[in-house]
């Protein structure tokens, strides 16, 4: 299994739309850096298909050192959550998961 990286994707914009590396590399830099915008502002993201991406807000809890055992203060932080589409999920779990697939593909 190999990582999917910016330049593995630039390439594929390049090879499927036919605009130069350079183009395809800066459009990828452009749709990335909007989704993180989006997100930073707290806005959801949502990918018709693939998933959306939300932050979600944790309070203050307390936490143990593992080690020690002493009760540390864990702050208050925002975290980034994905939930994957009913496509992407069938997608990634294949036919033999014994899910039903997604409304619309029966025949």
């Amino acid at each position: 299994m190999s990582t999917v990286t910016r330049a593995t994707l630039a390439e594929q914009i390049y090879d499927q739309v036919g605009l130069s590396r350079h183009e395809s590399a800066d459009i990828l830099e452009d749709i990335l850096e909007r989704m993180a915008r989006t997100l930073e502002t707290g806005d959801t993201l949502k990918i018709s298909g693939f998933g959306t991406f939300s932050v979600r807000q944790k309070g203050q809890r307390t936490g143990r050192n593992p080690k020690t055992g002493v009760e540390v203060p864990i702050l208050p932080r925002s975290v980034l959550v994905f939930r994957p589409s009913q496509l992407l999920r069938a997608h990634v779990n294949g036919p033999s998961s014994g899910e039903n697939p997604p409304k619309g593909d029966e025949e």
